[in-house]
């Protein structure tokens, strides 16, 4: 039988999975995918957490001494989600190593309250980096206004960074060169530049749900003709972009001193419209130095029936610019989209966070009055705490 992921990732095209949860540690699942599925890295944002907490019955031992403790609300998501962080740097080690730090990175995400704060943005990256403690982290930090500086400030530090919710073109180039400048300070705070790694986590599916809704309101068959063309077209684009940033002799001199080039990540690339094929966001995208992040099921889909027909990307760019002037022409203003994206997308993980710190008060609560002790699989866990450095 043909290992179709695996020619997916011979085409230059690293796997990664978009979810985490302590269940998927304990069970080995995760290190399965590793193994049989060519996962080479992890991502997490404040809704896969919050699904975490609540479907499972795994963290009530965390809870349990965390509420003994006395640990407020928003320390305990942090001692929570770091835990398994952590847990799951480890278990991806094998990939971080073999690829020489390229993969078998995992992702946390700062307190997305803190999108349009620099500083504080800064401040919660060195305290996540301390806390989890493993070279094969990722802190992710939102390319807002705010996160720009943040990018530059973390990655001087000798911090790796997954730039997250990249919706437009213009912001891609902005996080790039907030990328280069902050190696450029890193290599002068003398930092090893190889240590230090990035992605930029560019937003796919969620375009074309924008786009489309705007272009059924249109109407017209011209403009229903465009549907499902829009988030493609644009990750075609930003790619044109990044073949041509590390490219310039500027990014040659850092390359010189060891560093390694910010991949872009297609991220959100499960399909949302059932009228499209459910792993055409990785079949359309495939192109050497990116990574697709997607769930367990687009994995599982494209390990069944995805094909992979070599390079689909850098060909394809003045058609993509087409799809720009047709949008254009029909009335979908692209620039709005992309504005109307970032804000929807910060505040869906403002509310996903809320979520958590609701979920997390509630079992802290519950443990204190003794309704949360210490579960069956309290053992198994302790035992991981030990690896992993515990709470």
């Amino acid at each position: 039988m043909t290992d179709k992921l695996n020619e997916l990732t011979a085409a230059g095209v690293a796997v990664w999975l978009d979810d985490l949860s302590r269940v998927r540690l304990s069970s080995g699942g995760l290190d399965q995918l590793r193994r049989e599925k060519h996962v080479a890295g992890v991502t997490t944002n404040p809704t896969i957490f919050a699904k975490a907490l609540s479907d499972a019955d795994e963290y009530n031992w965390q809870l349990h001494d965390l509420a003994t403790r006395g640990v407020e609300v928003e320390e305990s998501v942090r001692m929570l989600t770091t835990y398994d962080v952590r847990w799951a740097c480890d278990v991806m080690r094998p990939s971080y190593d073999g690829s020489d730090g390229v993969d078998g990175r995992v992702s946390i995400e700062v307190d997305p309250r803190l999108a349009h704060d620099s500083d504080k943005t800064v401040a919660e990256a060195k305290a996540l980096w301390w806390l989890v403690d493993r070279p094969n982290l990722y802190i992710k930090i939102p390319a807002t206004e705010a996160g720009l500086p943040a990018i530059t400030a973390t990655l001087a530090e000798g911090i790796s960074v997954n730039v997250t919710l990249i919706f437009g073109l213009d912001r891609y180039s902005a996080v790039m060169e907030a990328f280069l400048a902050g190696l450029e300070q890193a290599k002068a705070n003398g930092h090893d530049l190889s240590k230090i790694g990035s992605v930029a986590s560019f937003f796919v599916s969620r375009v074309d749900s924008e786009v489309d809704k705007r272009l059924e309101k249109v109407g017209s068959d011209q403009a229903k003709a465009l549907k499902g063309k829009a988030a493609i077209a644009n990750a075609q684009l930003a790619y044109e972009r990044y073949s041509e940033v590390f490219s310039s002799d500027r990014w040659k001199a850092l390359a010189s001193a060891g560093a390694h080039p910010q991949r872009p990540l297609w991220a959100s690339t499960s399909t949302k419209n059932p009228d499209y094929r459910d792993v055409i966001y990785v079949e359309e995208l495939i192109a050497p130095g990116t990574v697709n992040t997607m769930p367990e099921s687009v994995i599982h889909a494209y390990a069944d029936h995805g094909e992979t027909r070599g390079d689909t990307i850098t060909g394809a760019y003045d058609a993509a610019r087409k799809v720009f002037a047709d949008l254009k022409s029909v009335g979908v203003d692209m620039d709005d989209v992309i504005d109307t994206l970032e804000r929807e997308g910060v505040e869906k993980f403002e509310a996903s966070w809320q979520e958590l710190l609701d979920g997390v008060r509630k079992s802290l609560e519950a443990a204190a009055k003794g309704k949360g002790a210490p579960n069956k699989a309290a053992k198994g866990n302790a035992k991981a705490a030990e690896k992993t450095g515990g709470a």
